[in-house]
This record gives C-alpha cells, sequence and structure tokens, in this order.
C-alpha cells in the first residue's frame, strides 16, 4: 500500500479505534491530529469517518488538525469537499460550520507570527458553534492597540489570547475582561524565549486572576475549552 493510499473503511486495525459516539456522549465530535501520523493513515481515518457519517452512526463536524500539506492532500483526496484552512494547518468535514450558538469568544493574536496558532483556535471554535471575533496583531508592544478593542473584551463569554515572546498579552487582557481567559504560548520567539517555554511559566504567574493556559501551540485544545466555557447552558 502507498503511503498516501488509504486501506478500506472497516480496516483500520493497528491504525486507530475511532470514537464516534464522542459527539453523542461529550456534544462535541473526535478531532485527528495529522502531524504525527503517515498520509496514508490519516486518509484511512477519513475514509472511515465518512463511511460513519454516510451510514449516520457519526454526526457533526470533524476536525483534522496540524496537517502539514502531504496530510491536507491526503485528506483532501478523500474529502475533496472538505474545509482546509491553509495557515492554521486545520481542516473540518463537512464543510459547512453549524449555526453559531453560545456567547461570543473572542480570539486574540499577539502577533502576525502567532496567526498559525490563532486561526487553528479559530476554526475549532467556529466549528463547535461558538459565534466568534477576531483580532490580530494586538501584542503589548502597542498596548493601544489592546486598549481599543475594550468593548469586545468587556462584552466576550470567553476570551482565548495567543501570544508568543514574552507572552505578557494574556495577563493584561484578563485585567480588563471579567470573562474566563484561555492563554495560549507560542514557539515564537528569539533564543530566550525557549521555543514557547518562556511565554508559558509567563502565563501560569499571571498576574490577574482568571488565566487557564493550555499547551504550547495548542490552538485546537484552547479552542476547544472556550467552546465549552461558551456553551449555552444544558
Amino acid at each position: 500500500m502507498a503511503e498516501s493510499t488509504p486501506v478500506s473503511p472497516g480496516d483500520l486495525q493497528g491504525v486507530a479505534e475511532l470514537d464516534l459516539g464522542r459527539a453523542a456522549r461529550r456534544g462535541y465530535p473526535e478531532a485527528i491530529l495529522c502531524e504525527p501520523k503517515t498520509p496514508g493513515q490519516v486518509a484511512s481515518i477519513a475514509l472511515a469517518l465518512k463511511d460513519a457519517h454516510d451510514k449516520g452512526t457519526t454526526t457533526g463536524p470533524v476536525l483534522f488538525t496540524r496537517a502539514p500539506a502531504a496530510h491536507a492532500e491526503a485528506v483532501l483526496r478523500v474529502l475533496p469537499d472538505a474545509m482546509h484552512d491553509e495557515v492554521g494547518r486545520i481542516l473540518a468535514w463537512p464543510p459547512r460550520a453549524p449555526e453559531p450558538t453560545g456567547g461570543l469568544v473572542a480570539v486574540l493574536c499577539a502577533g502576525t507570527s502567532d496567526l498559525p496558532v490563532a486561526r487553528e483556535a479559530l476554526v475549532t471554535l467556529t466549528y463547535l458553534g461558538r459565534p466568534t471575533e477576531f483580532v490580530v496583531d494586538v501584542g503589548v508592544a502597542g498596548i493601544h492597540r489592546v486598549l481599543a478593542r475594550e468593548d469586545l473584551i468587556r462584552t466576550a463569554r470567553a476570551i482565548v489570547v495567543v501570544a508568543g515572546m514574552d507572552g505578557a498579552l494574556a495577563s493584561v487582557v484578563a485585567g480588563l475582561a471579567s470573562a474566563p481567559v484561555v492563554a495560549v504560548p507560542t514557539s515564537v520567539g528569539y533564543g530566550a524565549a525557549f521555543e514557547g517555554l518562556a511565554p508559558l511559566l509567563s502565563m501560569l504567574n499571571a498576574c490577574s486572576p482568571g488565566v487557564g493556559v493550555v499547551n504550547i501551540d495548542n490552538g485546537y485544545g484552547a479552542g476547544h475549552l472556550a467552546a465549552q466555557i461558551a456553551a449555552d447552558p444544558g
């Protein structure tokens, strides 16, 4: 079998065991982390998910995260109509996002270099059904840019802050907001940023209360958590 060639939908032994009931159990469907897998494995999973969706044994959109070009191409061969955000390296299928419900989630991206992680969070929120506002390049080097969004910060139900370098944006936003802040450290920065460790520690040590921190570059995890926070009470 060529590395990018999918196996049949019923033959995932040794590759994956899909959690097709996750949407019914948790309210959110399974997501597939592509990067550590081969393109062929990802294509096989995509084929199995399509088969399950066609049979009605799974519902809701499926996200394929951290998809390099070869992996995205493998998914699109199986699911040619999938939504593909190349910057965020994330795909969603079926491509139509659900109608948004729940509270507004603001995604604040400190700098252009943080865009891949911020867009992963944004797409995750969109396909988990939350209304969003996306703001780019509001890092603390120009504090006026954050303050100009104070109305948005005060009205959001949850806020995702994506920042590398010193990670200070999370503390600043939390000091303005009544909503929880989900902070995402990125691996952007010079040597002493230690590939995201410096902003991770800054966010964990935020002096403003109400900041929760996800792992370095984990836009998906941040989007998922913020979507749960902003969900309407069920």
